[in-house]
């Protein structure tokens, strides 16, 4: 069953153009993003250990996108792309980022919870749009998978979202989220990044 909602607003020919421009960059990006997203899997079972519904597939989850991190590694190691030195602030997180502040304690769980699903159907919708433009085959292969376990991801956080809250409550708020998201992509520089 399919728990994550459509995203709004598609990304842009140009943001894929961009991408297929400056691959390398791209691939520094990407492999900052894995890191970032095998964190904040952690960081949830960090903030919220009393949530015990959501600690297993947050571990698996963790530990998911660690590995796409060593994969997108590897694949730079056999490019010669060094890991970017820092890691750069990321625009698109730092504007959604708002959404998990105010209200009650439970408000701001829910609305982390559904950016976690947010953020990884942006990735999905985005690593299928690298998969289908790419000409290496290894690349086509690599972006597939990951096109197919983001979706899984994009799922899973709104799963564990109505292990707590009512559907209507979950529903509404993911809709005013992916709305708000759509007009972030709308406003997001284009560049060789993942966001």
């Amino acid at each position: 069953m399919k728990y994550s909602i459509d995203l709004k607003v598609p990304s842009s020919e140009a943001w894929l153009a961009a991408v297929m421009a400056d691959f390398n960059s791209f691939l520094q990006d990407h492999a900052d993003c894995e890191r970032k997203a095998s964190a904040m899997a952690t960081s949830l079972i960090a903030k919220y250990p009393d949530r015990v519904k959501i600690i297993p597939d947050m571990i698996e989850t963790a530990i998911e996108e660690l590995e796409h991190f060593q994969q997108v590694f590897e694949i730079m190691q056999k490019k010669d792309v060094p890991l970017n030195k820092e890691m750069k602030e990321d625009p698109y997180i730092k504007q959604l980022t708002p959404l998990t502040h105010g209200g009650t304690a439970e408000s701001r769980f829910l609305s982390r919870m559904l950016l976690g699903s947010i953020v990884e159907c942006r990735g999905c919708e985005r690593f299928r749009m690298v998969s289908e433009a790419q000409t290496d085959e290894e690349l086509k292969k690599f972006y597939k998978m990951l096109w197919t376990s983001e979706a899984k991801h994009g799922n899973i956080f709104v799963e564990l979202a109505l292990q707590y809250f009512d559907e209507k409550t979950v529903y509404d708020r993911l809709h005013e989220m992916m709305e708000f998201e759509g007009e972030v992509i709308k406003r997001l520089p284009i560049a060789p990044a993942l966001h």
